[in-house]
């Protein structure tokens, strides 16, 4: 098996890259799934006739530049994605707001869109529920 394993070092990377996806999206977190960008770089490497450590080298780099430079840009689309496609909490930012009963920085009600909310002042002194 470690014999295979070492002449066939693609269906590793394969099944790391598998490995990452399903934690991916477990998680949701846009780590692993930059981690198993490096995986299949190294597969490719692999495809290509690189040694191991080329290989490794390969995936540690591709994964770091992925962490880096495309995780940031594509959390940023995602957090800042259309008005009309955002759910939950999201879409009630920017919204005004109905106080209840006076806000301080341990409590307070606030509705908004027919809801009621906990509502917290900012710099935690108390304000009416006029403001």
């Amino acid at each position: 098996m470690f014999e295979w394993l070492g002449e066939n070092w693609w269906a590793l990377w394969l099944t790391a890259f598998l490995a990452f996806a399903v934690i991916e999206m477990i998680t949701l977190a846009l780590f692993f799934i930059m981690l198993g960008g490096g995986t299949l770089a190294a597969l490719v490497a692999d495809f290509a006739g690189a040694d191991l450590w080329l290989q490794i080298v390969v995936f540690c780099v591709v994964s770091l530049l992925m962490i880096a430079f495309i995780r940031p840009v594509a959390l940023s689309h995602l957090k800042n994605g259309p008005a009309d496609q955002r759910t939950n909490i999201d879409r009630l930012n920017g919204k005004r707001a109905l106080g209840k009963e006076a806000a301080s920085a341990n409590r307070g009600r606030a509705q908004i869109g027919g809801a009621g909310w906990r509502a917290r002042a900012r710099g935690g002194g108390p304000r009416s529920a006029q403001e």
